[in-house]
């Protein structure tokens, strides 16, 4: 029973963040071979080249508490976008911004944008209270600290040609302006990969929060309660059968944090938000969802259960010390946690240093998905966010 344990939980993990990517790249070059085939049989067109449509009007959605240090840039970068101007909007949900943000959004003098000012509410409270109110066919989601590039708006817009398109996420480009190097930049590298060929199958599971396009017309209100509305809007549009994509020429570019005990509560809060999911979207945990159910659960649900299966690894392995290959496998899970440790320290250098903090980085993220589980059973985590701590430039 004690190896049956530990295989169902080593596996289960290794499935979660190296077998999943692996079926994902099989399935496209499946696919791929398929629709040569067809091709070749039949000399039909391999798609591309049709004529574009109408563009669709758009509403830039941002909600903004106490942005009043970038709210002016990022009015700056939203009016320069590469999109019809009388066809686009900015609309700015502050909420319950002391800092004088909504001063600044006021004294903006572009007719394309709106204010909407309410009491503290928390995200959801704003966009459910901005995109019913947006007069664009397509909402674009966006932070007040994301900054796009030219074109990402068209890049997004032109998938909403196919009906079936619910959402579409953006690529998010993180970068630290104080080192090259930071240990989250290899992690959101292999997130975006997975992001990349789950978009290809339309089942993205959860969209960057920093660019992400919905259609209007298919917002549901969500429930005051949601702590991640980027991971529970697009997950509801694959529960009802819309297709989820990701565009990866539409980009935005973010800065990450250089306040480490900030950061480890914004990802327990995610967590937590992340379990609360769970009883929003039924439909997509039941296998007759098909492909969206797999990558639900091989993304995301395994992962949030990463670390009871850590813990349980190592201690059923305490009770197969008989066997030397048991006693290899705890050997290494104790080298994997001292590396972690040495991460923490900064005490490696090198290419050595790079790992360990990738280790230390692994084991404090499920470190912060156990916080945030236990802040879920207790129902202690709220649904309004912090600003989160940025480098100064």
């Amino acid at each position: 029973m004690a190896e049956l344990v530990f295989w169902c939980a080593a596996l289960l993990l290794v499935h979660t963040y190296f077998l999943y990517p692996v079926v994902l790249f099989v399935i496209d070059g499946v696919a791929r071979v398929l629709h040569d085939v067809r091709w070749l049989r039949t000399g039909a067109s391999r798609g591309g080249g049709g004529a574009v449509g109408e563009l669709p009007r758009v509403s830039l959605v941002v909600a903004a508490y106490n942005e009043a240090g970038c709210i002016e840039e990022k009015l700056r970068n939203s009016l320069a976008l590469d999109y019809p101007a009388e066809r686009f909007e900015v609309l700015i949900g502050s909420d319950g911004s002391t800092d004088g943000t909504d001063e600044v959004v006021e004294r903006c003098g572009d007719e394309r944008v709106v204010l909407s000012a309410a009491p503290r509410g928390g995200k959801t409270a704003v966009l459910n209270r901005c995109i019913p109110r947006a007069t664009g066919e397509i909402v674009v989601l966006t932070d007040a600290n994301t900054r796009l590039e030219p074109g990402a708006v068209r890049e997004l817009v032109r998938h909403f040609e196919d009906p079936e398109v619910g959402a579409v996420c953006g690529r998010l480009r993180l970068y630290n302006p104080t080192k090259a190097e930071y240990e989250e930049s290899a992690y959101w590298s292999y997130e975006s990969l997975l992001k990349l060929y789950e978009g290809k199958r339309g089942a993205v599971v959860g969209a960057n929060g920093g660019l992400y396009a919905i259609r209007r017309s298919l917002f549901t209100v969500l429930p005051p309660s949601t702590i991640v509305d980027d991971l529970v809007i697009p997950l509801r549009l694959l529960e009802q059968g819309y297709r989820v994509e990701y565009e990866p020429a539409a980009v935005a570019h973010e800065e990450t944090t250089e306040d480490y005990g900030k950061e480890f509560g914004r990802r327990a809060r995610i967590a937590a938000g992340n379990f609360q999911s769970l009883r929003m979207v039924p439909g997509l945990l039941s296998p007759r969802a098909g492909f969206r159910a797999f990558a639900f659960w091989s993304h995301k649900v395994l992962r949030w259960c990463a670390p009871a299966l850590m813990v349980l690894a190592l201690v059923v392995n305490l009770f197969l010390l008989g066997s030397l290959f048991y006693g290899l496998t705890l050997v290494g899970q104790g080298l994997f946690y001292g590396l972690a440790y040495l991460g923490k320290r900064g005490a490696l250098k090198g290419p050595a240093r790079r790992v360990a903090s990738v280790a230390y980085y692994f084991v404090t993220m499920n470190l912060a998905i156990a916080v945030g589980f236990w802040r879920f059973l207790r129902n202690t985590q709220g649904a309004a966010w912090e600003r989160t701590a940025r480098a100064s430039s």
